[in-house]
């Protein structure tokens, strides 16, 4: 499934994040899945919202700098080699290169241990429609 993912970029310093989901928060966005990569005056967070529009609003009023873009969400069942076998394998084979992916994924039931039936991985890629092409013909 193709969503848009919200990107933050902050400095490397304490209370950056915590001022970020805040904003968020306040503007009554649900982050979803994130990632955070590392620089040495800066971070990159990427950002699965139930909103992106109101997001990157929020962010820019906030004086945020923010950026869009769009990426692949897909379930992974939970097993061995599953995300070789139903991801990595496709994509590989259509030429399609992974730029970036990060995973989440939510316990089934609500106050259990249990786990869920799969993971959710969240790609960038450098040719979205072959990739999900590639990711189809898996399915």
């Amino acid at each position: 499934m193709r969503v848009t993912q919200v990107s933050a970029f902050l400095e490397n310093r304490p209370g950056r994040l915590l001022h970020l989901l805040s904003v968020l928060a306040n503007a009554g966005v649900n982050v979803l899945a994130h990632d955070i990569v590392d620089a040495s005056d800066f971070g990159i967070v990427h950002l699965v919202v139930d909103d992106p529009k109101r997001a990157v609003q929020a962010m820019s009023d906030s004086k945020l700098t923010a950026a869009t873009t769009n990426v692949l969400v897909v379930d992974v069942p939970d097993r061995a080699g599953a995300f070789v076998d139903c991801v990595l394998r496709p994509l590989a084979e259509a030429g399609a290169n992974i730029q970036y992916s990060y995973a989440f994924g939510a316990l089934a039931g609500t106050g259990t241990a249990e786990r869920a039936d799969a993971t959710r991985v969240v790609l960038k890629v450098d040719d979205i429609a072959r990739a999900e092409r590639a990711l189809a013909q898996t399915g």
